[in-house]
């Protein structure tokens, strides 16, 4: 029986006192922010690390029309990864859980550093997104069950500072070992750290958290049809025929509708009930997070223009493209106090930061610079303004699925959350893909392919936040104004 919006929104968390950073940093809250924040951050200065070596990658061992699918398949990975959070953590519980995810992402990491061609590099890069997956999903998923819920707001707001401290770290490792023609060692550097890291979240965590007899399904259909999606489009990338573009574009919206009937009926789903329906907060709330997701997806092309159109350096190129990730986690510490006077108006303003953000970087991207900051620096403002929109609204919306979901579905929904958000990373990256081949970044290539490709992804990828802001008021509208 479908459940009204009024029953199927639980009491928010108003009664509570604001809850301070010293509550969340200090005691044992204090140490399992630690682990739960120290998981993200490996995830995370990977990916930098990624994003910034790529174009080195590329050039050594080839696979420019592959470019997208390092970052598409890492993140296809981390799907399956987050849906089978539920069942490595009731097997393994939460100590082991961290413990097989770091070994998952360290097995990927070596194999990336060994790649001779790109089929070797995107195994490698699969195998660390299924650890990633893992290591995200579980922070947000137990965040929830071992701190209390007026820390939830803080909690989430540190976990996604996380990519703010990856930005400094990231670029800095991946560009250096870059500019000196040996991103392997890039990868290598991660070894040491992800066993050290696994060596704290064993001391920390607890060894259990729930009960171990509860059935954990798997929404498989679901799961295939999600890489199926997504795959399709990323095959279609790779055609110089438009017709099969626009085929596996079908093809994947397709698989898509697909997901929303038989989820909805089945034993094992990927989202609660009725969390296709734009009429229930979750469906809102659900499908704003994806739009905010698919703004950020041209970053993955970033330091490749920085550096063919503005005579950017590796580092300095992977620094700059690494502003989205600043200006996310700037706006994810002052909204965390803002949130409790406005979090409705964060919800709004971060969209339309977002499309400002696009807006500039159609402008100014495309202009082959070489090096002027008159060009480079609302360049720069465009993917703060992005980074910072995404990040205002940020804990307000996750804050918001948790208080939204039933309680009868509530790791349902956190893990959904972290399933819609990977896919739309998925699914961005893959029609990133699909656009800059499409604008000729592989073919003519060089500097007016690179132009070409920046400004059609500018201006195809500011369609998500421009939707997202109708979207934004349907949220304030069915969620009572919480979160």
């Amino acid at each position: 029986m479908q459940s009204s919006i009024e029953e199927t929104t639980p009491a928010g968390i108003a009664g509570h006192a604001p809850a301070g950073w010293g509550e969340l940093l200090s005691g044992k809250n204090g140490l399992y922010a630690l682990a739960l924040a120290g998981g993200v951050t490996l995830h995370a200065v990977n990916m930098y690390i990624a994003t910034t070596v790529m174009p080195s990658v590329v050039q050594d061992i080839g696979g420019m029309d592959f470019y997208a699918w390092a970052t598409t398949l890492f993140v296809v990975a981390s799907i399956l990864g987050a849906a089978l959070t539920a069942r490595l953590l009731k097997s393994a519980g939460p100590r082991g859980a961290y413990v097989v995810a770091t070994l998952l992402f360290a097995a990927g990491t070596l194999i990336s550093s060994l790649a001779i061609n790109m089929p070797v590099m995107l195994a490698g890069r699969s195998v660390q997104g299924l650890g990633g997956g893992f290591l995200y999903a579980l922070a947000y998923g137990l965040t929830r069950v071992v701190l209390p819920e007026r820390l939830w707001g803080r909690a989430i707001g540190l976990i996604s500072a996380m990519f703010g401290v990856a930005t400094l770290i990231g670029p800095a490792i991946g560009g250096i070992f870059a500019e000196y023609g040996a991103w392997r060692a890039a990868f290598w550097s991660l070894l040491p750290v992800s066993g050290l890291f696994a060596v704290v979240a064993f001391a920390t965590l607890p060894r259990s958290s729930w009960d171990r007899n509860e059935r954990v399904s798997i929404p498989v259909l679901q799961l295939i049809l999600l890489t199926g999606a997504v795959l399709a489009v990323s095959a279609g990338s790779l055609s110089q025929e438009t017709l099969w573009k626009i085929v596996g574009l079908g093809a994947a919206i397709f698989m898509i509708a697909i997901i929303a009937v038989v989820d909805r009926d089945a034993k094992a789903r990927l989202l609660p009930r009725r969390s296709f329906s734009l009429s229930t907060p979750l469906g809102a709330l659900y499908l704003t997070i994806a739009l905010l997701m698919l703004s950020m997806q041209p970053e993955i092309y970033v330091p490749y223009l920085l550096q063919h159109l503005h005579g950017q350096s590796p580092l300095w190129a992977g620094y700059l493209a690494a502003l989205m990730a600043i200006g996310w986690t700037v706006a994810s510490f002052l909204c965390s106090r803002w949130q409790e006077k406005g979090g409705d108006r964060l919800v709004v303003a971060g969209p339309v930061l977002a499309l400002a953000g696009l807006v500039l970087l159609a402008i100014f991207l495309p202009i082959h610079g070489n090096g002027n900051w008159s060009l480079l620096a609302p360049v720069c403002l465009g993917l703060i303004l992005i980074g910072f929109g995404i990040g205002l609204a940020w804990p307000s919306l996750v804050t918001r699925v948790y208080q939204s979901a039933p309680s009868t579905e509530q790791d349902l929904a956190a893990g959904g959350m972290t399933t819609v958000q990977l896919f739309a990373i998925a699914f961005g990256t893959a029609c990133a893909g699909m656009v800059a081949n499409f604008a000729g970044i592989a073919v003519p290539g060089g500097v007016e392919g690179a132009a070409n490709a920046s400004l059609w992804l500018s201006v195809i990828f500011a369609l998500a936040p421009a939707i997202a802001v109708a979207v934004a008021f349907k949220v304030i509208r069915i969620t009572g104004g919480k979160g």
